[in-house]
């Protein structure tokens, strides 16, 4: 699943511009797939047959969008002004590179040297920052981006150290390379693959999936906040790289669903895959709309822990990511009653 994800995590995706990733998704699940859906926000959903048919549907989610930049002004020196899709922390993104298609940039910050004493004591404001894509003046910017544009950090993909990945957009390419890795096997019990779009901004496009397909069961596969860094102690780190599948019972969007918790745990114990859990309450995941659609959905989620979320340089480990994809296979398998 290695080179799939590094494909995935290279894709430019931003919340409301997920075309690339969604083209990708499309094409690569064609030869497997029994049916394809997609909706007027974006969402892919891809139905495969499975050994046995449950009273209602199951679904097993990922969202292809990532966070990024969108263009708000150009000043009259040809710099750009802009905001963040999804929530980004500005202390991270200070000299990295975005892309906008073809055109490059790099965010700035005023000099040090120029700044007060008290500016030097607080954390940087978007609105303290800038894109430089080496322009003149504002026309020749605006021959090249134009106003609402989608950015994405520019940022490569490298494997590093003792089996970690470093690249952008590992929340949530990690699901969607689960998800097609699955696919390609038949699956225990029915299942509807979705492919979300804006998780990032609000969770939108899991509420109009949920809604359309009305599952009965909902598996959400993400990236979460690994904080296991020097210093970090206790339950502060949330959660670790390398320490495996990390299960949620509870997140800052959802309670997930007891039993269903627990039958994921106990399949991830009994097939010796490694999981951990959470040790802080934070974060969200697109079961915060599902669990709520119609008469309401049974939830649970799994994920990679992933440090550095929502930078350039996010960083998980394949053993975890490789844990994940096993995790999800063995929640079909005890859905589907294929108990080991």
């Amino acid at each position: 699943m290695t080179e799939l994800l590094k494909t995935l995590c290279a894709l430019p995706g931003p919340s409301g511009c997920e075309d690339a990733v969604r083209e990708f998704v499309l094409k690569t699940v064609k030869p497997f797939a029994d049916e394809i859906k997609t909706d007027a926000i974006g969402n892919v959903m891809v139905f495969r047959k499975g050994k046995k048919t449950l009273e209602r549907p199951v679904a097993v989610c990922a969202h292809m969008d990532e966070v990024g930049v969108i263009v708000k002004k150009i000043t009259e020196d040809g710099m750009l002004k802009f905001g963040f899709v999804g929530g980004v922390d500005p202390r991270v993104v200070i000299g990295k590179g975005v892309r906008f298609g073809d055109t490059r940039g790099v965010i700035g910050i005023k000099a040090v040297h120029l700044t007060t004493a008290a500016e030097r004591r607080t954390m940087p404001k978007t609105k303290d920052l800038y894109i430089d894509i080496g322009a003149t003046s504002r026309a020749a910017a605006e021959a090249k981006v134009s106003l609402g544009d989608y950015g994405v950090f520019d940022s490569d993909v490298v494997l590093f150290g003792d089996g970690l990945i470093k690249a952008k957009a590992i929340d949530d390419r990690i699901g969607c390379a689960a998800l097609l890795t699955l696919l390609e096997e038949q699956p225990p019990v029915d299942t509807w693959f979705c492919f979300t779009v804006q998780e990032e901004t609000g969770l939108r496009g899991a509420a109009s999936m949920a809604y359309a397909l009305d599952p009965g069961f909902a598996l959400v596969i993400e990236g979460t906040t690994a904080a296991d860094l020097a210093e970090v102690k206790d339950g502060k780190a949330v959660c670790r790289v390398r320490g495996g599948a990390v299960i949620p019972f509870m997140d800052g969007a959802t309670i997930y669903d007891a039993s269903l918790f627990e039958l994921l745990r106990d399949a991830c114990i009994r097939r010796g895959i490694p999981w951990q859990t959470k040790t802080r309450i934070s974060g969200g995941t697109d079961a915060g709309r599902i669990h709520k659609s119609r008469a309401g959905v049974r939830v649970c989620a799994v994920a990679a822990p992933v440090r550095y979320i929502h930078s350039p340089s996010s960083v998980a480990a394949l053993s975890d990511c490789e844990a994940v994809l096993q995790a999800a296979r063995a929640f079909l398998e005890e859905l589907g009653g294929e108990t080991e």
